[in-house]
């Protein structure tokens, strides 16, 4: 049985294949202390998509986010966030399988360094491997 290659999107790290559960339009809590509360997705980074449909995400893909509740000097600006968690059900490769109770994100530069200095919530596994610099801030990785 040959190895399994992992999926790259651009120049972005690889991703363990989840199922991509977050559209354009969706809310995201913004978990980490940068100063933004709620988000919302305007696009998805490296997605490459069928015509007439809209880009989806899912755990570990950095996405162009709009701070939609937050301090003053972070409201209605474009910010780059990697997703967290997600409510959507999805199977790891050993078979188990997980969920989140909610939707979160956390904001990023464009090297994908956090903004922020702690998290204030648990963070998905696959999120860490993809973006390793998040799980050294992370209180928990699950």
């Amino acid at each position: 049985m040959g190895a399994r290659r992992l999926k790259t999107a651009g120049n972005y790290p690889p991703q363990i294949k989840t199922i991509r559960a977050l559209n354009v339009g969706s809310r995201l809590r913004c978990v980490d202390n940068s100063g933004a509360k709620k988000c919302e997705i305007v696009a998805v980074m490296g997605y490459k998509g069928i015509r007439s449909q809209r880009p989806k995400a899912t755990i570990g893909d950095m996405i162009v986010v709009t701070v939609k509740e937050g301090s003053p000097d972070l409201r209605k600006k474009l910010a780059k966030a990697i997703i967290t968690t997600m409510r959507k059900e999805f199977m790891r490769p050993s078979g188990s399988r997980i969920m989140f109770e909610e939707n979160t994100c956390i904001l990023v530069d464009d090297e994908g360094k956090a903004r922020g200095s702690e998290i204030k919530c648990v963070v998905a596994k696959e999120a860490v491997m993809r973006w390793p610099t998040i799980g050294k801030i992370a209180k928990m990785v699950v």
